[in-house]
């Protein structure tokens, strides 16, 4: 399953694309909002387009956070920003449906993906034509899907061989597999500025030119 970064969930921030994080999960709740449109259960939703909702959710159980009523003393959703959509009334009414067979955060059509749970950044530098690029990724991607977001850059990014430190990467393992260091933790204790400490890995032509 494909990780996305919190930049790239941020950027589905509008009604026409709008996509949550929460608990790990990317989802693309887009469809819900053109098929509830002018709903007001929407309204949190919408207010929170592109961020991660994790505090609306009980990470053990995975469901809506509860509490118990003072006044009623029942159990109901703890929703302090509005009710949302699926998310029943506190009491009995003629206007809600209860034929939702699976509410929305537990529905795995709208999920499109996990958010990575450590981004970290790279410089991809060129040997060819020196040319540097720094790259934000998700510290549980291969190296084959890291050449996937560089390809934006450099559509023959497949007719080189990647490397650090003179080795060859082996692209089917991750950054942190093929011994690439991410010392973020220890820069951050040492008051360090990360982008002087950035680990470069560095393209080596191939002469077998891809098409683009």
């Amino acid at each position: 399953m494909r990780f996305f970064t919190q930049d790239q969930v941020s950027a589905h921030n509008c009604e026409a694309d709008l996509w949550l994080s929460f608990l790990g999960k990317v989802c693309d709740v887009t469809p819900l909002v053109d098929q509830h449109k002018g709903d007001a259960l929407l309204l949190p939703m919408v207010e929170s387009a592109g961020q991660d909702v994790s505090s609306w959710f009980d990470p053990e159980t995975r469901d809506v956070r509860k509490y118990v009523d003072p006044v009623t003393n029942c159990v109901r959703y703890y929703t302090p920003r509005g009710r949302f959509l699926h998310i029943p009334p506190a009491g009995p009414r003629s206007d809600w449906t209860t034929d939702v067979s699976e509410p929305w955060w537990r529905d795995e059509r709208y999920q499109v993906g996990r958010l990575s749970a450590k981004t970290r950044w790279i410089r991809v530098i060129n040997t060819l034509t020196s040319q540097e690029q720094r790259l934000q990724v998700c510290s549980e991607e291969t190296m084959a899907e890291i050449l996937e977001r560089y390809l934006h850059y450099n559509s023959h990014a497949c007719s080189y061989t990647w490397k650090h430190n003179g080795v060859s990467l082996d692209m089917r393992r991750t950054l942190s597999e093929n011994n690439v260091p991410d010392h973020d933790h220890e820069l951050q204790h040492l008051r360090l500025d990360r982008d002087l400490f950035t680990p470069a890995v560095l393209l080596h032509f191939n002469d077998d030119l891809t098409e683009s």
